[in-house]
């Protein structure tokens, strides 16, 4: 528990200093921050006996997340994507040559991995300038994250106090209703202190967006408790003691930040 604490706290100031620093701080910090999660996940797949296409896909997910921030950034034209075309399909080419017995499996993992680890990422990171396109603002990806510690948080103290229901107990048999509803309470409550601050903010806006990160959130660990599971895995990594690794830390992130941008594009949009 000590050890798990002092983790915490530590990774917590990095986090909140990546968002504080400004823009190029956020960008260098959250593409290290995604790439360490998609190599956990293609660790954690080849325990299966399959083998996707990592250094392939690592050199694709930095650049998809590197055109993501020159787009915010740099206002570069979307077309610059069309440059992964053919990195991305040489998957297809070099499984050709390759003796495996499952080929479309390692191909279709290296595709699950972009869709599941890096993509969410950049939605993430596309929340710091939703507000004022190329200019970054650190309101929204502050609060998402608040939002999500907040049901973290709730979640466990109701979860300990009042806990009995069980959630999901064939992926997760420690959740349960009473935690998650916990869990949204204080992520609301969380929301409107939030908006004490961020003023420019409308407080029920940001209340949706709570219950949108509670909710999906709560799907996101499961989703990766599948995935453990189905794997015979205990933790995706060893990097962070006492909370194993980086997809550990953010399987909530991973569902809900693309509900939550689609989410607060259509409403200030």
């Amino acid at each position: 528990m000590k050890t798990r604490a002092i983790t915490a706290f530590f990774f917590t100031i990095v986090m909140l200093g990546s968002v504080f620093l400004g823009s190029y701080t956020f960008t260098f910090f959250y593409l290290i921050l995604s790439l360490g999660a998609l190599y956990e996940f293609f660790t954690m797949i080849k325990t299966a006996g399959i083998r996707p296409h990592r250094n392939t896909a690592m050199i694709a997910a930095a650049l998809i997340f590197l055109l993501t921030a020159a787009y915010h950034l740099l206002q570069f034209d979307t077309k610059f994507l069309l440059l992964l075309v053919p990195l991305i399909f040489s998957v297809f080419i070099s499984e050709l040559y390759k003796k495996e017995k499952i080929p479309f499996s390692n191909i279709s993992y290296t595709f699950v991995g972009f869709i599941y680890v890096t993509v969410p990422f950049c939605f993430f990171y596309s929340l710091g300038f939703l507000q004022n396109g190329a200019e970054y603002n650190y309101h929204f990806p502050l609060s998402f994250l608040l939002l999500l510690w907040a049901s973290d948080t709730g979640a466990y103290l109701f979860g300990m106090k009042f806990g009995k229901t069980r959630l999901f107990e064939r992926h997760s048999p420690k959740k349960t209703w009473e935690g998650f509803f916990g869990g949204m309470l204080t992520s609301v409550l969380a929301s409107y202190l939030i908006s004490l601050f961020f003023r420019e903010i409308n407080p029920l806006v940001l209340a949706g967006m709570a219950v949108l990160v509670v909710g999906f959130g709560t799907l996101g660990d499961l989703v990766e408790s599948m995935l453990k599971r189905s794997l015979n895995v205990k933790d995706s990594g060893t990097i962070l003691p006492g909370h194993g690794g980086f997809l550990d830390r953010f399987d909530g992130l991973l569902i809900a930040a693309p509900v939550v941008y689609a989410y607060l594009y259509l409403i200030l949009r």
